[in-house]
């Protein structure tokens, strides 16, 4: 059971989106503020009919609309051309299947014969009359009038829904929202409560409940309670006593706290916490058809990010996974192929990539992808010496480093390069590779030539074979003199200098990036850094 896909409208930054999903892993990356988080919570929202793990109706707010939504409505007014009042419209577009006969109907926007879930936040009709009084007054409006609002719940056969009769199971996993002791401690008390079985949570409520009855059995509490039986009539008519509280609200997930090695959990590592949050979510989940999970990398070193994410392939075999990361190491583990570049409006999948691209970078996922897939421009370099002398040049050029210009110049090994472009071709990055000519121009040129058809990919070349890499070529623009005195050295001959250059390839191109002097740039460097 799969979301195939997703519309939303006027949803917090989302005003008008359709996105497409796959039936497996969906890795959604986008710039900040474009709605990754946003589409997981509207998504969310629509199965569940809950908002911050409450029943919506609950969390209902001006703020749950788009912006856009909230200025045109009010600026209609306003001007005398009112419009009707605005809605929130989420609709879920399941795989047709034979499970899901109850949901399937053309009760949606797009009139498809498809199972669906509709969820709209709408003029509540019993307060039209309300609403026209609100409104007179367009001058005094700068919100729209929530209070006079419903949730609507629907299949797209029409019918009413409850979370007991969606057929579709889910979970939303997002630990990076919780930055409180106290929320985190619920967060993962709710979990472990869906992970128990009903006669395990029967026995710990009973165990609680004893564990009450014998505080207030205890001679100090019972010494403590005559104590301030005897203000009666003091403070109050009647009898004043302490006692833990026994009411509804007083489960044992209130009284309870989760420990790792008999700590605390809120006291241990911020990593570990959201690792155990992560994993027991997806334990407590076996039954769920769709894992929702936000940004699983958050405080997690490379290593322990590498067993979360082998957790996370393991459990979502089967099932449809939608998540969304800041991490190319989750990118390329997760599989690049399964990624939506997500801009708030719609998506370009990059599972058209060719199977050797994908499959070298889920072996080296170390690779900086997402770097590039965000970036507004790429330079591709062959490493650390490269990448500080392009930055350099770039600098004496622009003024300006190339991240303050939204350029970023990523240092990648030579054999990758064909596979960053396989991406940039596909999604129309603005990317530019500075390659040595290893004394084969022409045979260098030519290999990249199916790359450079697109306009948006620029290779970069060494000019003139005799000198094949960095060095050479810096030595042949600037002269050894020049060169003698940018690197604090004295070698009486080209030789001497060039050896040493070679031999200690980064420690050049640190003090090139450090001098206050000019250098000349390269040709084919200059060329890439327009």
């Amino acid at each position: 059971m799969t979301i195939e896909r997703v519309i939303v409208r006027n949803y917090r930054t989302l005003h008008d989106t359709d996105l497409t999903l796959g039936a497996g892993t969906n890795i959604v990356v986008g710039d900040n503020e474009s709605g990754k988080s946003t589409l997981l919570e509207a998504i969310n929202l629509a199965l569940r009919c809950q908002l911050a793990r409450r029943p919506a109706a609950y969390e209902l707010h001006p703020f749950l609309f788009s912006t856009k939504a909230v200025t045109e409505f009010i600026d209609g007014h306003k001007s005398g051309k009112p419009k009707p009042p605005p809605e929130i419209l989420i609709e879920l577009y399941f795989r047709d299947e034979p499970e899901l006969a109850e949901l399937k109907g053309t009760m949606n926007s797009e009139m498809l014969d498809l199972p669906g879930i509709c969820l709209k936040i709408k003029l509540d009709d019993n307060f039209k009359d309300e609403y026209r009084e609100y409104v007179k007054s367009p001058s005094e409006l700068n919100s729209i009038p929530i209070e006079y609002y419903e949730i609507e719940w629907l299949s797209f056969a029409g019918d009413p829904l409850t979370s007991k009769a969606i057929p579709v199971k889910s979970v939303l996993i997002d630990p990076s929202s919780i930055s409180n002791m106290h929320a985190a401690n619920r967060y993962v008390l709710e979990i472990v409560r869906d992970y128990l079985t009903k006669v395990q949570s029967v026995e710990l409520a009973l165990s609680y409940r004893k564990l009450r009855d014998e505080f207030q059995g205890d001679a100090r509490i019972s010494a403590i309670n005559a104590e301030l039986a005897s203000k009666t009539g003091a403070v109050s008519d009647k009898t004043l006593s302490v006692a833990m509280d026994v009411t509804s609200r007083a489960s044992w997930e209130a009284g309870v706290m989760p420990h790792l090695d008999d700590i605390p959990l809120t006291l241990v590592g911020k990593g570990e916490q959201n690792a155990v949050k992560v994993k027991l979510a997806m334990e407590a989940s076996d039954t769920c058809d769709i894992f929702l999970m936000e940004e699983p990398e958050n405080h997690l070193s490379h290593t322990n990010l590498n067993r979360l994410i082998g957790k996370i392939i393991a459990k979502s075999e089967g099932r449809q996974l939608i998540i969304t990361t800041h991490s190319s190491f989750v990118l390329n583990k997760l599989g690049i192929d399964n990624t939506i570049m997500f801009d708030g409006r719609s998506g370009v999948r990059l599972k058209d990539l060719p199977e050797t691209t994908c499959a070298y970078f889920k072996k080296l996922p170390g690779y900086d992808t997402l770097r590039m897939i965000l970036a507004k421009r790429s330079i591709l370099v062959e490493g650390p010496s490269d990448e500080l002398v392009v930055q350099k040049a770039f600098y004496q050029v622009h003024k300006a480093m190339p991240l303050d210009k939204g350029v970023e110049v990523i240092s990648v090994n030579s054999l990758a390069f064909k596979r960053f472009l396989d991406i940039a071709r596909l999604l129309k990055i603005d990317v530019t590779v500075v390659t040595d000519n290893d004394g084969k121009e022409a045979t260098k040129t030519a290999g990249y030539a199916e790359y450079v058809k697109s306009p948006n990919i620029k290779v970069c070349v060494g000019k003139d074979d005799q000198f094949q890499t960095l060095e050479p070529q810096l030595l042949h623009a600037n002269g050894r003199a020049t060169l003698n005195g940018l690197l604090g050295t004295k070698h009486a001959d080209d030789a001497s200098l060039l050896n040493y250059m070679k031999s200690n390839k980064t420690d050049v191109a640190l003090k090139l990036f450090d001098s206050a002097d000019v250098f000349v740039i390269p040709a084919y460097i200059n060329d890439a850094i327009r």
